[in-house]
């Protein structure tokens, strides 16, 4: 007897009840649902008795949901098939369950005793796993049991049902089971002592599950269950979205280059504590099945998610990848000898599974984590002289667009170049742009073609007797334009929805130099006023307006553009990414610009301010400091402006100091040194809007390792401004900041030789020597010869 406040409850063997006999089959054809607890599971209700599941009423998954439209006949047929008997819940054993339901849902119950009554609620389960984890209502209660056992008793449970884990796993209800019993011992994990436990526990259910993989693979409840199996090896959270479940856009965004790809991406912060090896046997065992076996897990939905993960997981170990990747091509290990992975019997039936929905997407991910030497082979003996053909088939097209992403060499952009690049005019008129996306990405990635990447989709949209100013609207509106019949006529459509992938291929062409996109930059900048605020209303023409004043294109062009949107302003900054482009605005913008924009956004403050994007936006763009005082306001813009010039001038790329000659304010990706700039801008932002700051309160603008030093300083300088006045505070306090910027650019610069080191050190005794002869003179011209004086030696001698 276990007391819990008032309550005893028996902890005695549950009774054998009557067997009744029914079948488990591989498959079923409804989604697989949410996971959650009691409440939050996403399970349909149901008042039937504990053991009836709904639609099958033992738990079990029926045979005469082995639909699936995905899959052919024979491939069905070629189907393992496994039937188990279980036992149907007593009514005794639900009412068991049910109390410790109840009781420890209640809150009176510590976290001590609620591990006591979950790990000894599970050890009544024994010899009867099946049938309770299967079960709709129980299956419930064992999720709680699971989460609050000690890792004892959890591994206990696991290896006690090892045997029939698939089953389990198989199940709609017990599937959520297996997956929380994985989730535990990821939690367990934390403790080290607990590895040895685990791994043990996890070996014996490897075992088992090695010794008929197909089943589980195909199962659409199992795959989820045995991709979580694989992210516990591995040592990445079980709910992980890169590799357990990862979204269209984040590939998308990915293969366009507007994120780093898995492979550039360091992921081991987030990586706990796995079982490598166990993670190969488990591969492998899932793998070492029959031909025809593999022949149905290369064509099933749910196999093929499961090899999707396996594949991901094992980016870098290429030996592993080298001898798995091969089975999934359909190749004979035997005949597999390092550079000719691929037999040549193989390519026209690997290039008829791409067509097929579940292979084409296992094979962008096989293009993805395949070692160089099989793309190179890959590349030559599949896809050469087959990319248009299927560029337009409506799967093919996709695989094609990984081959492209993934593009190891400018050898294989020329390759790529001469099959698509006479074709762009087709493949947007096929509704394919997609492909050509990932063209003038990996052009833009391996620095190949990409002048003539711009000159071909101009040519593809614009015909060489029509002005350049159609080029973005038609990009903008890629269906509307291909669909019109009278093309030399169409116009903006009103009401139309600006198209996504349009928008998109428009960002990777702002991103080329201005050179290359001449036209571009004359269609957007001739666009009218009223499709200029449409567009920016719009999230993918906003993203493109935002590309152009991030471009190299110059002030003078980018201010066409920005003074379409006089008077919009406000009414902008109130859509919920509208704010992003208002601030992209006022970044390219000059001083009397800047203070425009922020007059439009003065009488919509309040409602502004209301918004999740208002408050950061007035943050940045100091609207209550333009509204206090405005004159300052400018001077604090054009001090900013004037150090940004500096700062560019000098450690800008050659690229930069073009780009920026007429507007140095335009944000730009293309930088010599992206990260060192990013914290310099940061810190010239702190250090002129801290100007008028108490001495206080400067440490806390400070951002290197001298922080204490620093903060002495300032004490020093705050106690000999009771004796010299305010004028002598604010003195010391920039000469710190100015001579604590020095030190950084002394340690930023010594890798680029002493005589930089050296100019930077008598940049800080220039500005020494300044800052004394400034307490000599009045006190405005203090200023005036202070900042004249410290930039101009500061910035010769940074130059030197």
């Amino acid at each position: 007897m276990v007391a819990i406040g008032s309550k005893a409850l028996p902890l005695r063997k549950l009774k054998t009840s009557s067997l009744t006999e029914d079948s488990c089959m591989a498959g079923e054809d409804n989604p697989y649902g949410g996971r959650g607890k009691k409440g939050s599971m996403n399970r349909k209700s149901s008042k039937k008795r504990p053991g009836f599941d709904g639609d099958h009423s033992t738990g079990g998954v029926p045979a005469k949901n082995l639909k699936d439209s995905k899959i052919s006949k024979d491939q069905k047929a070629s189907l393992p098939q496994t039937s188990f008997v279980r036992k149907q819940v007593d009514p005794e054993a639900a009412k068991y369950y049910s109390e410790i339901e109840n009781v420890i849902a209640g809150t009176e119950v510590d976290l001590e005793e609620r591990s006591i009554i979950c790990s000894n609620a599970l050890e009544e389960s024994r010899g009867k796993e099946v049938e309770l984890a299967t079960d709709y209502v129980i299956s419930h209660t064992f999720q709680t049991l699971l989460e609050g056992c000690d890792v004892d008793h959890l591994c206990e449970f696991l290896q006690s049902c090892a045997k029939d884990f698939p089953c389990i796993a198989m199940d709609r209800s017990g599937s959520h089971v297996a997956e929380t019993a994985l989730k535990s011992l990821a939690m367990h994990l934390q403790d080290d002592k607990s590895y040895s436990l685990i791994e043990e526990t996890l070996t014996i259910i490897c075992q088992v599950i090695v010794d008929n993989p197909v089943e589980m693979m195909c199962n659409c409840h199992a795959s989820h269950v045995l991709r979580s199996l694989l992210c516990l090896c591995k040592g990445v959270p079980l709910d992980s979205p890169e590799f357990h479940a990862t979204k269209s856009s984040s590939v998308l965004a990915e293969r366009l280059n507007f994120r780093p790809s898995r492979l550039e991406r360091n992921d081991s912060e987030y990586m706990e504590q796995g079982f490598p090896d166990l993670l190969k046997f488990l591969v492998s065992g899932m793998l070492n099945c029959s031909r025809i076996d593999v022949s149905t897990l290369q064509t099933d939905q749910y196999s093929s998610l499961v090899l999707q993960t396996a594949l991901k997981l094992l980016v870098g170990d290429e030996e592993e990848l080298l001898r798995i990747i091969p089975i999934l091509l359909g190749c004979k290990m035997e005949n597999v000898v390092e550079g000719n992975f691929i037999e040549i019997t193989s390519v026209q039936n690997l290039r008829s599974l791409m067509k097929e929905t579940a292979y084409s997407h296992l094979m962008e991910v096989i293009l993805e984590v395949a070692p160089e030497a099989l793309y190179n082979e890959l590349f030559t003996k599949v896809f050469r002289n087959s990319l248009v053909r299927m560029s337009s088939h409506h799967c093919g097209n996709f695989v094609v667009q990984a081959l492209v992403s993934h593009a190891r060499s400018k050898g294989h952009m020329e390759l790529i170049w001469e099959e698509l690049g006479p074709k762009f005019k087709d493949l947007l008129g096929m509704g394919k742009p997609g492909v050509i996306a990932s063209v003038i990405a990996a052009s833009q990635r391996l620095h190949s073609h990409e002048q003539k990447c711009s000159q071909a989709l101009a040519a593809a949209v614009c015909s060489a007797n029509e002005s350049s100013g159609c080029i973005v609207p038609r990009l903008l509106f890629l269906d509307s334009y291909f669909s019109c019949q009278d093309k030399s006529n169409w116009n903006w459509p009103n009401g139309v929805k600006i198209h996504v992938m349009g928008s998109l291929i428009l960002e990777l062409v702002f991103k080329f130099p201005s050179a290359f996109i001449q036209p571009y930059i004359t269609s957007i900048t001739s666009m009218e006023a009223g499709h200029v605020l449409e567009a920016s209303k719009n999230s993918g023409g906003q993203r493109v307006i935002e590309a152009f004043l991030s471009s190299n294109a110059s002030g003078k062009q980018k201010h066409k553009l920005i003074v379409k949107l006089r008077g919009h302003f406000g009414e902008l900054a109130l859509y919920p990414s509208g704010s992003f482009t208002v601030e992209k605005c006022f970044n390219a913008s000059n001083v009397s610009q800047r203070e425009a924009i922020v007059s439009e956004l003065l009488p919509v403050q309040t409602e502004l301010s209301k918004t999740k994007q208002g408050p950061p936006l007035l943050r940045k763009l100091d609207v209550d400091g333009f509204a206090q005082r405005p004159d300052q306001w400018k001077l604090r813009q054009t001090s900013k402006q004037s150090a940004y010039k500096e700062f560019y001038d000098t450690f800008g790329s050659k690229e930069i100091k073009s780009s920026k000659a007429d507007s140095f304010l335009a944000e730009t990706p293309h930088t010599s040194h992206p990260e060192n700039l990013k914290e310099m801008r940061k810190e010239i932002d702190a250090c002129l809007s801290s100007a008028a700051a108490p001495a206080s309160s400067m440490p806390f603008l400070a951002h290197d390792n001298s922080t204490e030093m620093r903060m002495s300083g300032h004490k020093r300088h705050a106690e000999r401004a009771a004796q010299h006045g305010e004028a002598f505070t604010k003195d010391a306090i920039d000469y710190d900041v100015l001579k604590s910027k020095n030190q950084r650019f002394k340690k930023k610069k010594k890798h680029h030789g002493m005589e930089n080191a050296a100019a930077t050190g008598k940049a800080t005794d220039d500005v020494v020597y300044h800052q004394k002869q400034s307490h000599s003179v009045d006190k405005k011209e203090k200023k005036r010869r202070r900042k004249d004086d410290v930039s101009t030696s500061t910035l010769k001698k940074l130059k030197a």
